[in-house]
């Protein structure tokens, strides 16, 4: 020790023993605690060994990646997933450090995944998802964020039901899972038949709302209040992009066995024949025609099928114009009844030409013709004579004058 540095040393001591140090006291920091490095290399290559570990169906090894017991099952369950899902095109990429460090010293940095469901998605799905990374970023300590996009096989354990052409999976009870791939298969046998086309099914079904919204990326309470919802997987609207059904099991469960068909029909509609990624055409158009869809072989009274917008006409009075966007909107207090109104809408055109062209206006305005013009070659109407024919009928379904 230096003679000249120890009455120093001593003095600190002392005043330490004294009763602390003020503000100026020179304090040494902590040493730091294992595993607080942030290594961004290390990471890249955990994340690599993940990758190999769920390509190669090594559930075992993908395990061994995480820090801590939760963490090996969630990883575990997730090589899993892949296998039970038949999931191809999967990669995991190592992006960037997010600042984000723990005081025990665990850090987050956010990963590319790609995967695609072989045999029913055309493209891969793309999704940056934070991982959570320990021990200098040897291991993985958790998978995903409260404020970003968590697909549901990245979740946790899944439950798997498939046909020839359906795939249903999720977190739920399998006997649960057992009644909606019953629907499932049902709907893509039914718009299969009507519509003559392929019709592959990929159903979704995250354990409650708020993961319905975490998977979807959506506001809290977007679809609170809504059964099922057909999206693109990782949120992009390019074509081709993967788009499957999610349902939310706190609506959808409670459904009766007619209505829970005619919801996972209409779904279907959408999925099969691309609506969900469609940038042109009316809303009344597309959700019409989905009801039109998964109505058509229902045998259920007016009362029923119409019940909401019967009772809005009998209140406020007939509407003056075709169902706007905005009566879609997920919050409106009038979506049943918008809902209702647009069907009205697709029968009224199915009863006036049939319904091949009814499906022939659907698909063209879908592709982006006019639908002004599609209506007066396959109808003979302008808009203004559909909006008239359609108030008409929904007079006689009220009972009211026009």
């Amino acid at each position: 020790m230096n003679r000249r540095a120890a009455p120093t040393i001593l003095l600190l001591a002392a005043a330490l023993l004294a009763g602390g140090c003020s503000a100026d006291d020179y304090v040494a920091p902590p040493p730091p605690q294992q595993g607080s490095e942030v290594a961004p290399a290390a990471a890249g290559d955990t994340i690599q060994a993940l990758q190999k570990a769920i390509q190669t169906d090594d559930a075992t090894a993908a395990g061994e990646l995480g820090a801590d017991v939760e963490a090996t099952e969630r990883l575990a369950a997730i090589a899993k997933n892949a296998t039970a899902l038949g999931l191809t095109d999967i990669t995991f990429r190592y992006v960037a450090e997010t600042g984000s460090t723990s005081d025990d010293g665990v850090w987050d940095g956010m990963v590319a995944v790609t995967w695609r469901h072989e045999g029913f998605d055309e493209a891969s799905a793309r999704v940056e998802i934070p991982f959570s990374f320990a021990e200098a970023g040897d291991r993985i300590a958790g998978v995903g964020g409260q404020r970003h996009r968590l697909p549901v096989w990245l979740s946790g354990a899944v439950s798997v039901r498939r046909t020839a052409g359906t795939v249903v999976f999720g977190p739920v009870p399998a006997t649960e899972l057992a009644r909606y791939a019953r629907w499932a298969r049902v709907a893509a046998t039914d718009v299969r038949g009507i519509l003559r086309r392929r019709a592959r099914l990929v159903v979704e079904v995250p354990p409650d709302a708020a993961a319905l919204h975490h998977a979807l990326d959506a506001a809290r309470g977007e679809y609170d209040a809504i059964a099922a919802v057909t999206a693109p997987v990782d949120g992009s609207s390019a074509p081709g992009s993967p788009v499957h059904v999610f349902l939310n099991p706190t609506v959808f469960g409670d459904l009766e066995p007619v209505a829970a068909q005619v919801v996972m029909t209409h779904e279907t509609v959408h999925a099969v024949t691309g609506a969900a990624l469609a940038r042109r055409g009316p809303l009344w158009l597309v959700e019409g025609f989905a009801d039109y869809i998964a109505l058509r072989d229902v045998d259920l009274p007016l009362s029923r099928t119409a019940g909401q917008i019967i009772a809005q006409i009998r209140r406020d009075g007939l509407p003056g114009a075709l169902p706007s966007a905005t009566d879609f909107d997920t919050g409106s207090s009038h979506l049943g009844a918008a809902y209702e109104a647009a069907w009205l809408v697709c029968v009224t055109l199915a009863e006036r030409s049939g319904g091949a062209a009814l499906v022939g206006l659907y698909d063209a305005v879908l592709g982006g013709a006019s639908l002004d013009a599609e209506l007066r070659t396959r109808f003979g109407w302008s808009e203004a004579d559909l909006t008239a024919a359609w108030r008409a009928r929904l007079a006689v379904a009220a009972g009211v004058s026009e």
